[in-house]
């Protein structure tokens, strides 16, 4: 179980890695690692391609989309340009194939996941994992059995900002944490709506995700969580359950995670709080992140009461993620999201979404 006592163990042992993984670059002479791409349909599926073409690192073999009309679409891109369309089958058997990046709809990541853990790969999972709990523990574990890494797509893990708040707590400069308060919200559209209608998880599964993993980051596996389900807008064709609060307890701390479908200029709004008995930190806006920090008394280069941190240059998702894996598949390190972080997270997840946990 990951506990707050054992999540800031983690960030202890992991911290003087997740800034350098976060900045790292490919050196010449490494050879780089071959990988491929299991579907083009999650809304994060283009921009990990557009980072593993782009990245030293990395050689992309091929992509193995099932479906004719949405290869065609993508295969038009300049995303997915000159890559070659591969069978499930030739992809897994490229030679000297070492890592997969599984992202196909949320309904589909758990099957091709274990299909490649069971083929000896590495694999980028995208978010969230899944709707069955104990099938996602099943791939951690055969993962976990043989070496594997299972990195999850959540996309704020090497956010700077989030880099630096790991590091405060980790130095125990914020304190105890008390307190976490989360926001992760955006307008989607009707034909947005219609494809998440699909999942009864609604936006928290869907978007709040997100925030839920770096809640357990910081609070590590609440005792209860206790979902707040709303829909604002309800129609006989559109169910999705759009406006979402989850409360998450802890013995000597509350975090409350909101998500929701509706807000308008909602990324400017996209925020993390951890207040601390020593010190408060505040990211404002997530996605071009800024902190407002505030301490008891001066801790190195910050001083005492309130300062404004700005981070530059502007932070570009994904590139640190794909940095991070390449650095693990090569034995520079070791993961800073074991496979109980992981399995945490998503529990979580399903029950701040109201999913049953079968």
């Amino acid at each position: 179980m990951t506990t707050r006592r054992t999540s800031l163990k983690t960030l202890a042992v992991a911290g003087a890695s997740l800034v350098p993984a976060a900045r790292l670059l490919a050196q010449a002479g490494k050879p780089k690692i071959k990988i491929g791409q299991i579907g083009v349909g999650h809304a994060h599926a283009a921009g990990k391609m557009k980072v593993y073409r782009s990245s030293e690192d990395y050689e992309v073999v091929g992509v193995f989309e099932p479906d004719d009309q949405r290869w065609e679409s993508a295969s038009q891109s300049d995303t997915y340009q000159g890559l070659k369309r591969l069978s499930q089958d030739d992809l897994l058997s490229t030679p000297g194939l070492q890592a997969v990046a599984v992202e196909t709809e949320v309904k589909d990541l758990l099957g091709y996941a274990e299909t490649c853990v069971d083929a000896g790969f590495h694999i980028h999972l995208d978010k969230p994992a899944g709707e069955s709990l104990p099938t996602f523990k099943r791939i951690l574990d055969k993962a976990d059995a043989r070496g594997l890494t299972v990195q999850m797509g959540y996309m704020y893990r090497y956010n700077p900002a989030v880099v630096l708040m790991r590091d405060l707590l980790q130095k125990g400069w914020l304190g105890e944490p008390f307190e976490v308060h989360t926001v992760m919200s955006k307008v989607i559209d009707a034909s947005g709506r219609k494809g998440l209608d699909d999942y009864p998880g609604g936006i928290m599964f869907e978007l709040g995700c997100h925030i839920i993993d770096l809640v357990v980051g910081v609070l590590g596996a609440p005792d209860k969580v206790t979902p707040y389900p709303r829909r604002t807008l309800d129609s006989a064709d559109d169910t999705l359950v759009d406006n979402m609060l989850a409360v998450f307890e802890y013995p000597r701390a509350t975090a409350s995670v909101k998500s929701a479908a509706l807000e308008v200029e909602g990324f400017s709004r996209r925020h993390f709080l951890v207040a601390g008995t020593e010190g408060t930190c505040h990211i404002q806006p997530l996605d071009r992140p800024a902190m407002r920090l505030a301490l008891s008394q001066t801790r190195g280069s910050y001083k005492k009461g309130y300062q404004d941190i700005a981070f530059e240059p502007p932070y570009h998702r994904y590139e640190g993620d794909a940095a991070d894996l390449a650095a693990i598949i090569r034995g520079e390190k070791e993961s800073d999201y074991p496979s109980s972080h992981d399995y945490a997270v998503q529990k979580a997840v399903l029950e701040a979404s109201a999913v049953p946990i079968t």
